[in-house]
């Protein structure tokens, strides 16, 4: 993924955000590793990952669990789970859509209860940024210490 550049940083971002399992971290600090820009990186490995994690809350609406079951291994109980602790909090909850092994759930309950698309959308992109920009700080300290 690396040898395609911002291409491959936006795939691997989206297939990580989706309920594919794949590590879009390691891609990010190769790439930035790389030269590229750590400001554009940012942007795209925002971008993609939250169009992955919209894949997911479309997925939700959608409604079929048996699909979701099947497809995305993500079981009816922890969507329900999902839905309980998100219940009264909304689709600000997007945000933490970024977590490892409950983000997923998260954007499929959040899309399973037709919550604000625009609001999700939002929330979900902050939280991924967030994210993003102090795995990027935090690559690049290495980066200078190395």
């Amino acid at each position: 993924m690396t040898d395609w550049g911002y291409v491959g940083l936006f795939l691997s971002s989206f297939l990580a955000g989706s309920v594919i399992p794949f590590s879009s971290e390691l891609v990010l600090a190769a790439t930035l590793g790389l030269g590229l820009s750590p400001f554009i990186c940012v942007t795209v490995v925002t971008l993609g990952n939250t169009a992955g994690g919209m894949t997911c809350y479309y997925m939700g609406r959608l409604g079929r669990l048996d699909w979701i079951e099947r497809y995305c291994g993500v079981k009816h109980e922890k969507i329900e789970r999902m839905q309980r602790i998100l219940s009264g909090k909304g689709a600000l909850m997007g945000f933490f859509a970024f977590l490892p092994f409950i983000g997923s759930a998260i954007a499929i309950a959040l899309g399973y209860m037709r919550s604000n698309i625009w609001l999700t959308t939002l929330s979900m992109l902050v939280g991924k940024l967030v994210r993003y920009v102090l795995m990027v700080l935090a690559i690049e300290g290495v980066l200078t210490i190395v």
